[in-house]
């Protein structure tokens, strides 16, 4: 198959200031073969209204209450047909009209199974300043045990090794993708490659209002993926990586850092 359908999937839950951005993101891209699906969470703001204006360019579009974030996706997955999945947040958009053909590129490689890159933070107003830049190139499965993991919001993988190796994990609250990342990564070794390219602009929401017990409760959940799969760690590894936000203030790039909901 000279084109093999990518599958891209998108959650939202009132987003109705964001969300055409997303979308129209995804139907510039240069890629043929997109399947985009739309989960909703029974949204009250206009989101339905802007997503139903795009009618059939959204392949799928389903909206009713949810369990969260992680049930969505794993809804959203589950109607995928493309022989590659990837996921597209609804106040993010993708980076230009070609990163869907390079990762797909990278995927002509059979014996690749995920592929995952970087990703920048903007100004949720100015949205062409970048005001960091989240690099996944030093990344290596041994330094889960630190809290590391690759920008999940690049992470590309064959649908099949959700089929064979499981969905979201629903009963975390905001550590459900490290914990795939780790299973997928570290305990069942597949395949991947980093392509050294910015995938998503990502709104950055208010960084500096993160309480610090989202924070408490996103180390509580990595240290709890790690031990269910095996992983040794302790809180003094995964509080170390805090080290890395020093460099921020010196203006350089952080590599495979934070979760991205703690950024």
């Amino acid at each position: 198959m000279n084109n093999p359908t990518v599958s891209l999937i998108t959650v939202s839950y009132n987003s109705v200031t964001t969300i055409a951005d997303t979308i129209n993101s995804v139907l510039a891209q240069s890629y043929p073969n997109i399947e985009y699906i739309v989960i909703d969470g029974a949204s009250s703001d206009g989101t339905l209204e802007i997503v139903s204006s795009f009618g059939s360019k959204i392949s799928r579009f389903i909206s009713k209450p949810d369990y969260g974030m992680y049930d969505a996706l794993n809804k959203g997955i589950k109607l995928a047909t493309g022989n590659i999945v990837g996921i597209l947040n609804s106040d993010d958009f993708l980076y230009d009209n070609e990163v869907i053909e390079k990762v797909m590129n990278v995927f002509k490689d059979k014996n690749v199974d995920a592929v995952f890159g970087d990703v920048q933070f903007i100004d949720p107003v100015l949205t062409s300043k970048v005001v960091r830049y989240y690099s996944s190139k030093h990344f290596n499965p041994g330094r889960f045990k630190f809290g590391y993991m690759p920008a999940h919001p690049s992470f590309y993988v064959k649908r099949e090794c959700y089929e064979k190796l499981g969905y979201y994990k629903t009963d975390y609250k905001i550590g459900a993708d490290f914990e795939l990342l780790v299973r997928f990564l570290y305990i069942h070794k597949i395949t991947f490659k980093y392509l050294e390219m910015p995938f998503v602009s990502m709104r950055t929401g208010g960084i500096s209002n993160k309480s610090i017990r989202s924070n408490i409760t996103l180390n509580r959940e990595i240290a709890r993926a790690c031990r269910e799969n095996g992983l040794r760690t302790n809180y003094l590894f995964i509080y170390s990586k805090y080290i890395t936000k020093i460099f921020e203030f010196f203006g350089k790039k952080v590599t495979a850092e934070l979760p991205d909901k703690l950024i």
